[in-house]
């Protein structure tokens, strides 16, 4: 009997493209070149996940200038000095810190999704990230005329736009990279952090009536969570507090 599977996560960049990249934030090479050498990388990971028989495939994250910061490509409230995310192999992200708000998404993952579609016709997912993940922007002193609540309002309804727009844009389902959960438990052993951003993520996944979860039908939203580093009690955790409140289209996923 065939497994089900699909690919999860991003896609190495050839190293040209990594290249690429650098030169264009220092300047040395024009937009034109960069767009071109980005949608030569997105081509060509379309075109290898076509012949490797998967029924379902991704973009690869190829154009995006950061998996966790995309939304916020140009905004012009943000200092980079903010929260520093670890990974297991030691590499770090740092994430920019909100100076003034209010919060408006910049990019949206549908339009990824849109440049995609126009080189398959294969179901396609397509990757947002979460709304804990991007909660950490905000500034621990908080913002005078920016309250917290009123940030976390903003941010649920942007994230629920991102997931909504790729759903509309034909997206066969959607991936919600939780790659903080490690993060939260870092910082918080007790996981009351973990649980916080659990019921954030979950305040944008409530925003989904039955209704609109049927109308995706065969579509779920994925949260990532890892296991193998048993930082996080595993599936138990998020089974009380998480998967009781989904259906039909919304699932989880634990690698």
């Amino acid at each position: 009997m065939p497994i089900p599977t699909e690919p999860i996560g991003s896609i190495p960049r050839p190293q040209a493209l990594i290249d690429a990249m650098a030169e264009f934030i220092n300047g040395n090479l024009s937009q034109e070149r960069m767009n071109a050498l980005y949608a030569e990388a997105l081509q060509n990971t379309i075109r290898r996940f076509e012949q490797t028989g998967s029924p379902v495939i991704t973009d690869g994250e190829q154009t995006k200038p950061s998996f966790a910061t995309y939304p916020l490509q140009g905004a012009n409230n943000l200092a980079p000095d903010g929260v520093v995310i670890p990974f297991k192999d030691a590499h770090t992200r740092q994430l920019p810190r909100l100076t003034s708000g209010p919060l408006s998404y910049q990019t949206h993952a549908e339009n990824y999704l849109k440049a995609a579609r126009k080189l398959t016709q294969l179901p396609l997912k397509q990757a947002v990230i979460s709304a804990s993940a991007l909660s950490l922007i905000y500034p621990q002193g908080g913002l005078k005329d920016y309250p917290q609540d009123a940030f976390l309002n903003d941010l649920v309804a942007e994230a629920e736009a991102d997931i909504r727009g790729c759903f509309e844009n034909g997206a066969h389902n959607v991936q919600i990279d939780f790659t903080e959960g490690r993060l939260s438990v870092k910082i918080d052993p007790s996981k009351k952090l973990l649980r916080t951003f659990i019921d954030l993520n979950n305040r944008v996944l409530d925003r989904f009536t039955a209704e609109e979860r049927r109308h995706v039908t065969g579509r779920r939203a994925i949260i990532r969570e890892w296991r193998k580093s048993a930082i996080v009690s595993g599936p138990e955790l998020f089974n009380r507090d998480v998967l009781c409140r989904l259906q039909d289209a919304i699932s989880y996923e634990f690698g």
